[in-house]
């Protein structure tokens, strides 16, 4: 068989077929689907809930999943909220599936209605799949062939007619969500820094620990998660006596819960600690640069203490992540 004889780009007045643009878009794409930034085409009940939902403006890549179209996909935008009316129920319940769906009878393999206008469309829509298991996440569960992405599921109690908030299960995902790895350390506090010695700090009150394990870090203006990892590494035990407390990461005004430590003086034995979790980045820390810092504190009742002194180094380990979320864009 032979090539598609026109390959992107060709000059001179040659012609490019719709396959060969749709390879481009799968390649931009890297052959994933989805929406394309975390607050893009969002299923809202309407201000003054109805029988209906609007979709929110925002941009997808659609696989083209007509029969014999490899490595093709489809770009695509809403520009304006779109309201679609949704059904009421009877004396049974139902769940409807939202989705995003190209019909493209031009396309090899397709069996769509010619659309109302050649030049302009519409060869993308809106559409409602009614009567789906209210387990159904995804549109390949239901109609595997579809060039479609999901947006979201409608559960709709009996005798109802008014689409809530509570109804609706945001089932989008991203087509190619941006990660960035962020990763510090301190090696060898020489002053040696003990927890508990200034101050006496004791929990449920925090201090740095050790002193200078503070970073400024940028939060991209896309991230929706932070996972932290902190690792305090060969702490030393002072005080010849046992030690109990807490180990936290703080950035801004958030903090990860606390790792606990319980260490049995042996005397000339060093520790290691990992501790972190993994914070929601609210739309007001985006876009700015917040204070990371190590933190620990005691327990009461505990004389022993721990401590970084120049056999110690501490790491912070920071991946900022891009999710679907449901804050205005």
């Amino acid at each position: 068989m032979a090539w598609d004889s026109v390959p992107w780009f060709t000059e001179g007045g040659a012609e490019h077929s719709s396959e060969i643009a749709r390879v481009l878009a799968y390649a931009a794409f890297a052959g994933s689907e989805g929406i394309i930034g975390g607050g893009d085409l969002r299923v809202r009940a309407l201000p003054s809930p109805a029988a209906a939902v609007q979709v929110m403006p925002g941009a997808a890549a659609i696989l083209n999943r007509a029969r014999g179209a490899t490595y093709q996909a489809y770009a695509a935008r809403l520009p304006a909220a779109d309201e679609i009316p949704i059904a009421g129920t009877g004396a049974a319940g139902r769940s409807d599936l939202i989705i995003a769906r190209i019909e493209n009878p031009y396309s090899y393999g397709e069996t769509w209605p010619q659309p109302a206008d050649k030049a302009a469309g519409p060869y993308i829509f809106t559409r409602v799949i009614s009567g789906v298991s209210k387990s159904v996440k995804s549109v390949r569960q239901v109609r595997s062939g579809d060039s479609a992405i999901t947006l979201a599921r409608i559960d709709i109690p009996p005798n109802t007619s008014t689409i809530t908030p509570a109804m609706i299960t945001s089932l989008r995902e991203m087509a190619n969500p941006r990660r960035r790895r962020v990763v510090r350390a301190l090696r060898g506090v020489w002053e040696a820094e003990r927890m508990d010695e200034v101050g006496n700090i004791k929990y449920p009150e925090f201090e740095m620990f050790p002193d200078g394990a503070r970073w400024d870090l940028e939060v991209p203006e896309w991230a929706t998660s932070a996972t932290v990892m902190a690792t305090w590494a060969g702490l030393d035990q002072r005080n010849s006596a046992d030690s109990y407390g807490y180990l936290r990461v703080r950035m801004g005004s958030l903090t990860t819960a606390a790792t606990r430590f319980n260490c049995t003086y042996r005397g000339g034995q060093r520790y290691t600690f990992v501790g972190g979790g993994t914070l929601a980045v609210p739309p007001g820390l985006r876009g700015t640069v917040q204070t990371v810092t190590l933190e620990g504190a005691g327990a009461p009742d505990y004389r022993g203490v721990l401590e970084a002194d120049g056999g110690a180094s501490v790491f912070l380990d920071v991946e900022f992540a891009e999710d679907p979320h449901e804050d205005a864009i």
